[in-house]
């Protein structure tokens, strides 16, 4: 349970598939802090004011969010948890409206995307892109505005009264987006996890990658997730985000003390209960 100074930074507004983790997650009459974009939730994370953050950070269809991985090495975060929401896609107006009345449905443009086929059976309804899914949903309340629709979340039709004309209207039924939750707090240390984000770098030759892998094989790790980043001062190298599960805590500090061995940069993002 989280006391009534901790603060939870989203990116979105109320309504939002952001919000609608941070409820799910902390269980809790939260304060959310808005904000308009990642980096300035990253910012906005203060261990003074003991702010937390929820992050999206991959999804099943669109894959990873690289920049937020940058993101959370720049400002030196750390992941304490991780939630994956299924994503459902409905179409929202004003309760007066009728499905034959909307001519235009405005929504962020990945969602557009991932509704593409159902909008394939109404021609006649202009898509136009926004910044946000429950922000388009908000103002279509706070203006009242007929004959349009917006593509959000169940929980933005119930905040802003909005009727569903549609519900699940996105093309692939199982998309899932993976949240992790992040603070500042650089002495936090989990004792309770099966899950570790690490990031490495590695000296740029032949075969490091392949033993860095069989290092982790070895130890009984098993490689959840891998992504590479340039690293911008160094044309030609990478760093690598791995997520890492495992049975038993004694396999990953195995691994890890012959790792640090092995890289020139090793960092513990974070140690966490898997969320699946």
């Amino acid at each position: 349970m989280l006391s009534k100074d901790h603060k939870i930074s989203i990116q979105g507004i109320e309504g939002s598939f952001h919000h609608a983790v941070a409820l799910a997650y902390f269980n809790d009459e939260i304060v959310v802090n808005c904000c308009s974009s990642f980096d300035q939730l990253v910012k906005s994370i203060d261990n003074k004011d003991k702010t937390k953050g929820v992050m999206a950070i991959e999804n099943s269809i669109a894959g990873s969010i690289l920049p937020n991985y940058a993101l959370i090495d720049k400002y030196d975060l750390k992941i304490t948890g991780e939630y994956y929401h299924q994503i459902q896609h409905s179409l929202l107006a004003l309760p007066n409206q009728r499905m034959d009345e909307i001519c235009e449905v405005y929504s962020h443009p990945m969602a557009l995307l991932q509704c593409k086929d159902f909008f394939s059976n109404y021609p006649n309804i202009k898509l136009v892109e926004s910044n946000d899914t429950a922000q388009s949903a908000k103002d279509i309340f706070e203006n009242k505005i007929n004959k349009r629709a917006a593509i959000a979340s169940k929980e933005a039709a119930y905040l802003y009264n909005l009727n569903i004309l549609k519900d699940s209207i996105q093309t692939i039924k199982n998309n899932v987006t993976r949240f992790v939750i992040i603070q500042k707090d650089k002495q936090l240390e989990n004792n309770s996890y099966n899950k570790v984000s690490l990031k490495f770098t590695l000296d740029h030759k032949r075969g490091s990658l392949a033993a860095v892998l069989n290092v982790m094989s070895d130890c009984k790790l098993n490689l959840t997730k891998i992504q590479s980043l340039p690293v911008i001062k160094t044309p030609g190298k990478y760093s690598f985000f791995v997520d890492l599960t495992f049975d038993s805590q004694s396999f990953f500090e195995k691994a890890y003390s012959i790792l640090k061995i092995m890289t020139l940069e090793l960092k513990i993002l974070g140690k966490y209960l898997s969320g699946k």
